[in-house]
């Protein structure tokens, strides 16, 4: 937008010449647009042998059905990474002229995460072939009309659960692509981790889930399958929760033997795997045997029941799990990648309160797995998800791994010749 202040000097009518100019700017909004495309397949006859002719149909995204890529892709990112229910998204494309009832835009998100399906499929299978992974769940409200039936005083949802298990070798400097591969399960029983970490070897880095106990039980040659590293983070905040309730002096001391540790940590992000073992055992194992000796000391002290107490027999009771860091430089003080994997759901949780089926959850787990993924690749989701649903159905299925997001890069259509 050009302010021009015209030709002539509106003091003495003399001819304005140009000198210079200022610019400025406004960002403004250009409100979203939805379009019909109309796809005109052209039939042509030969004259010569009267043969037919027409271009075949393009795949679409859900077959049979009148939403695009893009559309679809919107719609799976506004629900699942932007949090907006799907009667929000309705009442937005209302407003912009189209009526898509709720129904349909469940239907369309069932299909377009079908379509999908098989690149979650392929990140889940690559994350496990990992050594080290961290590990988080969290409950999901699930409808089950089926329990009320049973019994009408029993609500109409169950309780199930949504499992993340993130590889992130990057504080490291690993070279394996980040990812994260999320799994539903109806309830929180702990078949459900085993069945999901079946093809796992290596360093988990978990929460202490009973369920998880069993997994690291030595096998018939005496050593475990997966070995446990617990989280600093956590035992951190059971310090911090005593110190803020009762500001207990040997609680503030524990956290700050503990922020010591994480001071050294903050030095060493992001450097090689030896150069982290090396400061680690120079600098962090004194500060954390001088921990233990604390913890040692001032237990008996306690009595059994207070809480900052528990706090010391957690961290004494699982000692071999904490220490696990000390001796490897891959390994992570705290499990805080597989927490910030696992609030999207959480934050989720809060906006559309429930999956309507346990295939509803199924949903959820695979399009967060592309969608997370994604974005710690540093791949826009909407952009990716647009392309990949385009796609994913002419790809050669022995080829799919090119559309991982740690492979992927958009295709690149000829631009249309003007006429």
């Amino acid at each position: 937008m050009v302010f021009d202040p015209g030709e002539r000097c509106p003091k003495c009518g003399g001819e304005l010449r140009l000198i210079g100019e200022d610019v400025a700017e406004i960002v403004e909004y250009v409100k979203a647009k939805l379009k019909v495309l109309e796809l005109a397949r052209l039939k042509k006859s030969c004259r010569d042998c009267g043969t037919v002719v027409q271009p075949a149909a393009p795949t679409r995204p859900i077959d049979r059905g009148i939403a695009g890529a893009g559309l679809l892709a919107h719609i799976l990112v506004s629900k699942f990474d932007d949090h907006l229910p799907l009667y929000r998204q309705a009442e937005i494309f209302a407003r912009l002229g189209i009526d898509i009832p709720r129904s349909t835009l469940i239907d369309w998100c069932g299909a377009a995460v079908e379509t999908v399906r098989p690149i979650a499929e392929r990140i889940k299978r690559d994350v496990m072939t990992a050594d080290r992974l961290h590990g988080d769940d969290t409950p999901i409200q699930v409808l089950d009309p089926s329990r009320r039936k049973r019994d009408p005083d029993l609500r109409a949802v169950k309780e199930g659960r949504i499992w993340v298990y993130v590889r992130d070798d990057r504080p490291w400097a690993g070279t394996s692509p980040p990812a994260a591969a999320y799994w539903f399960s109806p309830d929180h029983k702990e078949e459900h981790p085993h069945a999901q970490l079946k093809d796992f070897h290596g360093i988990l880095q978990a929460d202490a889930y009973g369920g998880f106990q069993k997994l690291y039980e030595p096998g018939l040659d005496g050593t475990p399958r997966i070995r446990e590293a617990a989280c600093w983070a956590h035992l951190r905040r059971d310090f911090h929760d005593v110190w803020t309730s009762t500001g207990s002096p040997l609680a503030k001391e524990a956290l700050d033997r503990i922020g010591r540790l994480y001071d050294i940590e903050g030095e060493i992000t992001g450097t090689s795997a030896e150069n982290r073992l090396a400061v680690r055992q120079a600098r962090s194992r004194p500060e954390a045997e001088a921990f233990r000796a604390w913890c040692d000391l001032h237990l008996p002290q306690l009595p059994g029941k207070q809480d900052l107490a528990k706090a010391i027999r957690y961290a004494l009771r699982r000692w071999p799990s904490f220490a696990l860091f000390l001796d490897d430089g891959r390994v992570a003080i705290d499990n805080n990648p597989a927490e910030r994997a696992i609030r999207p759901v959480a934050v989720g949780r809060k906006n559309y309160l429930f999956a309507g089926s346990d295939g509803g959850g199924e949903n959820l787990a695979d399009i967060m797995t592309i969608i997370e993924t994604a974005k710690l690749n540093g791949v826009e989701p909407e952009a990716y998800l647009t392309d990949l649903l385009g796609r994913i159905k002419d790809h050669m299925i022995n080829r799919l791994d090119e559309l991982l997001p740690w492979n992927w890069s958009p295709l690149r259509h000829a631009e249309p010749k003007a006429a």
